[in-house]
């Protein structure tokens, strides 16, 4: 299974929120820490904002929080909201992909069931289990 870049820099941010839950994370300072463009992290911020993960604050001492203790944070529900829209192969696509032998094909069926798998053994986990260390030196 492969994930988006998307997936990977989303889960990436959570888990350096999750590393320190009393502070907020500016998208400047995460888009330096992970050398990111920071309209690429912004865009990423705002999905997960949408999606109640996080929660966004303007001004001084603003930046982004966890919207919830890691530990109810579970990863299988954070991998459907930032792949959502990109389905594991083609023919599971909203609206079927262009497959030829649709109908016939046994693949589709294994594949929707890896992905199940997939996710189920992801929900098992929350983002306090994948939580950044501290940081050397502190």
């Amino acid at each position: 299974m492969r994930l988006t870049s998307f997936t990977d820099y989303g889960l990436r941010m959570l888990m350096r929120m999750a590393s320190a839950p009393e502070r907020a994370f500016s998208t400047a300072e995460l888009a330096e820490e992970f050398n990111l463009s920071r309209n690429h992290l912004a865009k990423i911020m705002q999905h997960l904002a949408r999606a109640g993960l996080v929660e966004t604050r303007r001004g001084g001492g603003g930046g982004a929080v966890l919207a919830r203790p890691a530990d109810r944070i579970r990863l299988g529900a954070v991998v459907r909201s930032l792949e959502d829209g990109q389905p594991l192969v083609e023919c599971l696509s909203a609206n079927g992909g262009a497959c030829m032998i649709d109908g016939r094909c046994r693949l589709k069926t294994r594949m929707r069931s890896a992905e199940a798998a997939f996710l189920a053994d992801l929900d098992r986990s929350t983002l306090a289990d994948i939580a950044l260390g501290p940081e050397p030196g502190r």
